[in-house]
């Protein structure tokens, strides 16, 4: 498939989510967004009251960011808080979640149904990106892991699986783990994020299955697209 910038733009998460982030960086990163045609930002929960976008540009927060390792419990409630806007501010539409990815190479996937689970159960109208860290699942367990997991993901009653934080020491998406997760649980979408830098990466996710890219230098891939 021939792919336009529009089409390309449609799919994007427009992502800040570095600790340094500022209110300023938040208002500037909406700016933009709404520049460049994307489907939604992404920011960290604490940022979420600095975001204004045009109602047809989604908002995205995370839950148990960067390493998941948050008890079930502390996850489901962040999430709650971040679809329930303040002070009249449009809360979360959509929740990208971390996995606890420990659980998963020790087998124990009944742990990570649960965790979403909760997940799911506290923010039951967002949308739901389950963050599996794919280079770390790939690297340490092997493809029937990352498969069972996007299988619980499934079961547990999400919209998405994600490839990645983008914080994580294995690295982010990458085309073999795109496809995997794209055959595995075709009636979910997925979201290839982490370490997609140029228009040629982006495509090549897309090519792969992705139904969603979260980037954080947007405008230069998209640049490359013409």
């Amino acid at each position: 498939m021939s792919w336009t910038r529009e089409q390309v733009a449609a799919l994007v998460d427009h992502t800040l989510l570095k600790p340094e982030a500022t209110a300023a960086d938040v208002a500037s990163l909406c700016w933009e967004a709404a520049d460049l045609g994307v489907c939604a930002v992404c920011v960290s929960p604490s940022m979420l009251a600095a975001v204004e976008v045009p109602e047809r540009v989604k908002i995205a927060t995370v839950v148990g960011f960067p390493s998941g390792k948050h008890d079930s419990q502390i996850k489901a409630r962040e999430a709650a808080l971040s679809v329930v806007g303040a002070d009249g501010r449009r809360g979360a539409d959509e929740v990208d979640m971390v996995i606890d990815v420990g659980a998963a190479i020790s087998g124990d996937i009944s742990a990570v149904f649960a965790d979403i689970s909760a997940v799911r159960g506290a923010a039951p109208t967002a949308v739901l990106k389950v963050i599996v860290e794919s280079a770390a699942l790939l690297n340490l367990a092997g493809a029937p892991t990352l498969a069972d997991v996007c299988r619980a993901a499934a079961d547990a009653g999400a919209d998405f699986v994600k490839t990645s934080t983008g914080f994580h020491p294995a690295g982010g998406a990458s085309v073999q783990a795109v496809e995997i997760m794209a055959q595995t649980v075709p009636a979910l979408g997925v979201k290839a994020s982490g370490g997609i830098r140029t228009a040629e990466d982006a495509l090549a996710m897309l090519a792969a299955g992705a139904t969603r890219l979260g980037l954080s230098g947007t405008r230069a891939v998209l640049d490359g697209l013409g």
